[in-house]
């Protein structure tokens, strides 16, 4: 198979390095595109893969073309590949606020779209990423972009219309998850943990109760419960955070970062394009 991609920052080395960790290609059939020439040069030598500046002439003879690049610039990206790209290429989005239809009506009718959404934890093999099939993709095509992310994580189709709100919860989701984890660390210190002891228990924690969540099936309030002992230390945190506002902060996060990702792509004063 060859695989062309076209930008390739954080999220695109992270899929770019578990398709070669997954053997989906070699390396020699796969080129890369960056904005400069000095960051071709870096990525070729990173991952021995060819690399280039030339997005029209690196999507020539591919079977499957990656687009990573910043929403605004998907579109026009794919205009300028329209001549040499080829004819039923696979072709997939990893831009927010960017439709299937909308890449569709720059490319030549029938050519096969999914939409992918992933996440930073890609980089550490951990992503999630949701996929979306436009109008001419078939099952071989999902299957083939989830094996893709497979590579870097986790993956679960979704219906196109709410790609905001798994941009807002999953792709947005890791910052806030951040600032959660950041805290705690504060928390530690105040209570008398040297910082470093309190990033890695805090650190830990949060991936270990991710993983109960998803390894026992159990609904996160069930858990909590779990660890919440009459009278004992944990309900008067979990009390302490009610008063904060945690729970409200976060969901108005998720809803906020959410409206925000339709809107990424359109000039003020216009409508967001429908997912």
């Amino acid at each position: 198979m060859k695989i062309a991609m076209i930008g390739c920052g954080h999220l695109g080395r992270a899929v770019l390095q578990g398709i070669l960790d997954a053997g989906i290609a070699k390396r020699g059939s796969v080129s890369v595109t960056t904005h400069h020439a000095a960051t071709a040069q870096t990525v070729a030598k990173n991952f021995g893969v060819k690399a280039g500046t030339d997005n029209a002439a690196v999507v020539r003879g591919c079977d499957l073309l990656i687009v990573a690049t910043k929403p605004t610039q998907v579109l026009p990206v794919l205009r300028e590949c329209a001549a040499t790209l080829p004819a039923k290429v696979l072709v997939v989005s990893l831009a927010a606020a960017i439709s299937t239809a909308s890449i569709e009506g720059v490319l030549a009718k029938g050519t096969p779209v999914v939409r992918a959404m992933p996440n930073t934890p890609a980089l550490v093999g951990c992503g999630m990423t949701a996929v979306a099939a436009g109008q001419h993709a078939r099952e071989k095509h999902v299957v083939l972009v989830e094996r893709v992310f497979n590579a870097v994580g986790r993956t679960i189709r979704v219906d196109e219309k709410h790609f905001d709100a798994v941009t807002g919860l999953s792709a947005s989701g890791p910052a806030f998850v951040f600032m959660v984890i950041e805290s705690m660390v504060d928390g530690g210190v105040k209570a008398g943990l040297p910082r470093q002891i309190a990033t890695l228990l805090a650190a830990q924690t949060v991936m270990g109760s991710g993983a109960m969540v998803l390894g026992t099936g159990q609904h996160p309030a069930l858990l909590k419960a779990g660890v919440t002992t009459p009278a004992g230390c944990t309900i008067d945190g979990l009390i302490a955070l009610e008063e904060g506002g945690l729970r409200v902060a976060l969901i108005k996060a998720v809803a906020t970062a959410s409206l925000r990702a339709g809107q990424l792509c359109v000039p003020t004063g216009t409508s967001a394009p429908k997912a």
